[in-house]
């Protein structure tokens, strides 16, 4: 059966950590590593909360900044300053760009209330035909409903399409449904990994 939808995720793959230092730095800051910032930020209940569409994204992040003992003016910075490292994957919009004149191109992303707007501001909205966002959506990866909304959004079966991802448990969920998954794990791997699938 051809491919006729490619799926992305956006945290991980779309927008990638290409240095740690600002991360690091923060993390440093408080007494914590890397991994263990991350997790702070990202492993927690205003998270899910916020991931879910239940709290704003500005909520989670005063919480965050309230955890770490600073006062609410403090929250700009530590946002800005965790995402410091972070790049948009140009090799990866480009691909899909080019896709999209043959294929539907759809995000599917675990992603806060503020995403649709950030995509819109950096002006990469023109590389999806749809965005499912979980906030927007009210469920999260890997529930298999969200899936299931995002194809039933360009009406293709699971066969049709492909879906990419940097979390196994969310690669191991759209294949449980039928689709192709691709575990992200750099840019070049998973362009290698589309056209092989596309050409099957």
């Amino acid at each position: 059966m051809p491919i006729k939808a490619i799926y992305v995720d956006f945290g991980g793959v779309i927008l990638t950590t290409t240095s740690p230092q600002p991360r690091s730095t923060l993390a440093a800051e408080f007494g914590m590593t890397e991994s263990e910032m991350v997790r702070f930020v990202f492993n927690c209940e205003t998270a899910s909360l916020a991931s879910l569409g239940k709290i704003s994204e500005e909520d989670h992040w005063l919480d965050v900044t309230r955890r770490l003992k600073l006062p609410a003016s403090e929250m700009p910075r530590i946002r800005d300053t965790f995402f410091g490292g972070d790049e948009l994957n140009q090799d990866l919009l480009q691909l899909l760009r080019s896709l999209r004149k043959t294929h539907k191109i759809g995000l599917i992303s675990n992603g806060w209330d503020g995403l649709r707007s950030w995509i819109t501001a950096h002006q990469i909205d023109d590389v999806f035909d749809r965005m499912t966002i979980s906030c927007e959506v009210g469920i999260t990866k890997p529930d298999a409903r969200i899936y299931q909304i995002a194809l039933a959004n360009f009406s293709v079966n699971p066969a049709e399409a492909i879906f990419v991802d940097d979390t196994e448990k969310n690669v191991t969920a759209c294949l449980a449904l039928g689709m192709h998954g691709i575990l992200f794990q750099n840019s070049q791997q998973v362009i290698k990994d589309i056209h092989r699938l596309l050409v099957m």
